[in-house]
């Protein structure tokens, strides 16, 4: 059981504050004072600081939830009904009328000021915790309530209730005087409160059903008179039906000879619709037919154009292409027949032949030829008018860049050929297997054309047909180490080179 209104009783040196914590209550917002004089400063503003204009209304209390806590005799606070509750307030915010402010607690002080209703009315919590935890202060405040109350307090402090004495009276004297078989008052007072109120609320029911009861009777009568006019009314009614079943009879005659008509009309409506129909759809057929017809004409003759136009921009392509190279390849080939310097003269054959000659007089001997992977091969073709060099991607860069993600393989060797074009003007393609291609590859550089087999076809097919796409007379030179395209693209006139000579040159650079 919980204490008035929840409060918490103190005894000893226990402190309400602690004991909320302990319980896992919040804390009162309010200095709260207990037996041992002793406070616990719970963050509020002291009585002694509050504004002298702060309204009365503003007085907001707060208090714990209820903890069931033993009061000062060692027993527990018992449970009164409200009204015993508000009485208890009342008397004590009456009796405190009186006393000085130094001998209230501190939550009680700011209600003090206040006029008896208004304090119970605003600090009925604050004061019923008070009356819970503070024995001293009951005792002071049951002292002037008893020796207001006259006999009936006498009779009370003796632990005898008078019989025709009001219970919630004897209830709120015996909780504050608390003499010797108080709690026996209070519950016996409770009881006949408690009994009281369920006789209240037992009269209140018989009342309601005895007002139920007569309205029911009320009813009834009006019922009744409500039924007679009803039945008057329903040999009207049934006059006038008789009277309206002969107009429906001749009126259901009309409406069937018109439905009759209706419908006639109706499947004359309907097979001149089916005809209507039928002649528009097959209006619409044919309108469809010769629109298809028209469409695969123009779909024909738009392919023809488009397939005309591709072969004339091709064959124009190659042609200037293969002009291109044509123009340029005698300068090249100028270039190319020019005879490689020599440090002999024509004095130094006849000596050769004619004269002897002393020791150690002979020069140098003839320069040194170029090896098969020599970079400067790759240099010298590319310096040719028009050269496509065609790499072939993944077999370049597993030799040279075998230990990188096929992802870095690709970014490295087509920075590297685009370095490559920068220098030497040539036109080149990287082609690679499109098995492995991804999506959102870095744009590829000026000049470098990038290139992924399609679906089901290889690399080596997609060098192959490029190498045949190109004009005859055109320098093609391929990079790379596989013997099958090597042995493809000879035939068909270019000029294969090992991925060694392709990586010497990149590493140079």
């Amino acid at each position: 059981m919980s204490g008035l209104l929840g409060g918490v009783p103190q005894s000893g040196e226990i402190r309400i504050c602690q004991l909320l914590a302990f319980r896992g209550k919040p804390a009162v917002p309010e200095t709260i004072r207990g037996e041992s004089g002793r406070q616990c400063d719970t963050g509020v503003m002291p009585a002694h600081d509050v504004p002298d204009d702060l309204d009365d209304e503003a007085v907001v209390t707060s208090v714990p939830e209820e903890v069931d806590l033993p009061d000062s005799d060692g027993g527990i606070e018992p449970v009164l009904p409200e009204t015993i509750r508000q009485r208890v307030i009342s008397l004590a915010a009456g009796a405190m009328t009186g006393l000085p402010l130094d001998e209230l607690p501190m939550p009680l002080r700011r209600v003090a000021k206040f006029a008896p209703n208004r304090r119970a009315r605003l600090g009925g919590q604050v004061i019923a915790m008070q009356l819970s935890g503070d024995p001293l202060l009951r005792q002071r405040l049951a002292t002037r309530v008893v020796n207001e109350a006259g006999d009936l307090g006498a009779s009370i402090l003796e632990g005898v209730a008078p019989p025709a004495a009001d219970p919630v009276e004897v209830a709120a004297l015996a909780y504050l005087a608390r003499p010797d078989g108080w709690r026996d008052l209070v519950e016996r007072a409770t009881d006949t409160v408690r009994a009281e109120a369920q006789g209240a609320a037992t009269s209140e029911r018989i009342r309601d059903v005895e007002q139920r009861l007569a309205r029911a009777e009320h009813d009834r009568a009006v019922a009744r008179v409500e039924a007679d006019k009803l039945r008057d009314e329903l040999a009207r009614l049934r006059d006038e039906t008789s009277g309206l079943r002969e107009e429906v009879r001749s009126l259901g005659k009309a409406l069937r000879e018109s439905q009759a008509k209706e419908r006639k009309a109706t499947d004359m409506l309907a097979s001149e619709k089916g005809r209507a129909t039928r002649a528009t759809a097959d209006h619409d057929a044919e309108l469809r037919r010769m629109r298809a017809k028209l469409a695969e004409a123009e779909t024909a003759a738009g392919a023809q154009r488009q397939s005309a136009k591709d072969a004339r921009a091709v064959d124009d392509a190659r042609l200037w292409l293969l002009l291109e190279t044509i123009g340029q390849a005698a300068v090249g080939l100028r270039r190319e027949l020019a005879l490689d310097p020599t440090d002999r003269l024509p004095a130094d054959f006849v000596a050769d032949h004619d004269a002897d000659r002393p020791e150690n007089a002979n020069g140098a001997g003839a320069a040194r030829a170029l090896d098969a992977d020599d970079p400067a091969r790759l240099d010298q073709l590319l310096s040719l008018p028009k050269a496509h060099m065609i790499v072939d991607g993944y077999n370049v860069t597993k030799k040279g860049y075998g230990e990188l993600s096929l992802e870095q393989q690709r970014n490295r060797l087509v920075a590297g050929v685009g370095g490559l074009v920068a220098q030497t003007r040539a036109e080149v393609t990287v082609v690679f297997d499109g098995a492995e291609r991804v999506v959102g590859l870095p744009p590829a550089p000026r000049g470098v054309r990038v290139l992924f087999s399609k679906k089901g076809e290889t690399a080596d097919e997609l060098i192959r047909r490029l190498v045949r796409a190109e004009p005859a007379g055109r320098p093609i030179v391929v990079i790379s180490s596989d013997k099958e395209v090597i042995d493809g693209v000879r035939r068909h006139g270019a000029y294969p080179l090992g991925n060694d000579t392709l990586l010497r040159r990149l590493s140079r650079s």
